[in-house]
């Protein structure tokens, strides 16, 4: 008994704290809005055409295009949330429609984002298995496997987050039309928290970096590519790590500071710890892990040989059919005044025709 009235005191107390203590809803409204805007604008065709792409190379029986292909489409499912989350912020934080929609595009925006995760991995490992055990991988790589492992990622990641549809950080009405707000804590958003910091950061964080330092590494000893090749290899390495670096991990170093933090409520008891100085950097750093699902395509098909080359093949065929169009019409346009003409001087084509001369043309 003495615990519950603790725990309903301090539950009081909170949420008059979270009453006194109002986020700077309008501090980052503006960069985010701006984020937001400028990866839907880049990344919604870059990924409809890398879907194009992929797909021509899953046809071809090509093992790396299962997963850039799901990555593409996990990426694109992803942006479409996008807008939602740009009116919510260009509303002040403000969520217009139910609960429900919260909760699912709330469940859409994060699956998807560990979906990406994962996918980046197993893309990673594929190619250290392709690269540093080229041989033996021959019967191992195969597409069946690739659906397979996909399938299961999808699988756990959309059963893993199913508890979104039950925190009451997607009540909007409980939370003053807030949806998912980092100020609205509780024991199953910190066990969350830490969960996703460890399994969909941390974890995939070492397996990028082993694999692509494998990678570099049996590259740069090989003798039979060019030094433009191991540069490249050695581009591409560098690019996936720092990426995923920039694009995660501020935002889930702040979800881990967020989970310690609910451990020692009278370091944010009264004093706005939180809303004061975390609040507008955790927004961006949301907005941040959006810009990953712009560049994968830049950064991974682009960076397929065979891909370019298909790139490059569409690009070649447009180019030629938008180039014979105009000819054709002109030459049309040219050869109706000809029969015009050969149709005035029917009688003196005749003529020279009979007289071996070569007709007016």
């Amino acid at each position: 008994m003495h615990k519950l009235l603790v725990t309903e005191a301090v539950s009081l107390k909170n949420n008059g704290t979270l009453m006194r203590c109002e986020p700077p809803y309008e501090d980052g409204r503006l960069p985010l809005m701006l984020l937001y805007s400028a990866v839907l604008v880049i990344g919604l065709p870059s990924n409809l055409l890398t879907v194009y792409l992929t797909w021509l190379q899953v046809r071809r029986k090509n093992v790396l295009g299962i997963y850039l292909l799901s990555l593409s489409l996990c990426d694109l499912t992803y942006l479409f949330t996008l807008p939602l989350w740009a009116f919510y912020v260009s509303q002040s934080h403000q969520w217009p429609w139910s609960s429900a929609a919260c909760k699912l595009t709330g469940y859409i925006f994060f699956v998807n984002m560990y979906i990406s995760i994962f996918l980046l991995c197993c893309i990673s490992c594929d190619r250290y298995v392709a690269v540093v055990y080229s041989v033996e991988s021959l019967g191992l790589r195969r597409q069946r496997l690739a659906v397979l492992i996909t399938l299961a990622i999808v699988l756990i990641v959309a059963v893993g987050h199913i508890p979104v549809f039950h925190m009451t950080e997607g009540e909007v009405a409980e939370g003053g039309k807030r949806c998912f707000e980092p100020s609205q804590s509780s024991s199953q958003v910190m066990g969350f928290n830490y969960a996703r910091f460890l399994v969909g950061f941390l974890i995939p964080l070492l397996l990028l970096v082993v694999t692509n330092r494998g990678i570099l590494a049996n590259v740069q000893r090989s003798t039979g590519l060019r030094c433009e090749q191991k540069e490249r290899v050695r581009w591409l390495a560098v690019a996936v790590v720092v990426l995923f670096m920039v694009c995660f991990a501020p935002y889930h170093l702040l979800l881990l500071i967020r989970a310690i933090m609910f451990h020692f409520p009278q370091l944010d008891d009264g004093t706005c710890l939180f809303e004061k100085t975390m609040y507008t950097p955790y927004t961006i750093c949301l907005g941040l892990s959006t810009v990953n699902s712009a560049v994968n395509p830049i950064l991974y098909v682009l960076s397929s040989d065979n891909i370019r080359k298909e790139l490059r093949r569409g690009v070649a065929q447009f180019c030629n059919r938008a180039h014979h169009r105009p000819r054709s019409n002109s030459s049309q346009n040219k050869i109706q005044p000809t029969k015009n003409i050969s149709i005035q001087n029917a009688e003196n084509k005749t003529s020279k025709q009979q007289e071996g001369k070569p007709p007016e043309t």
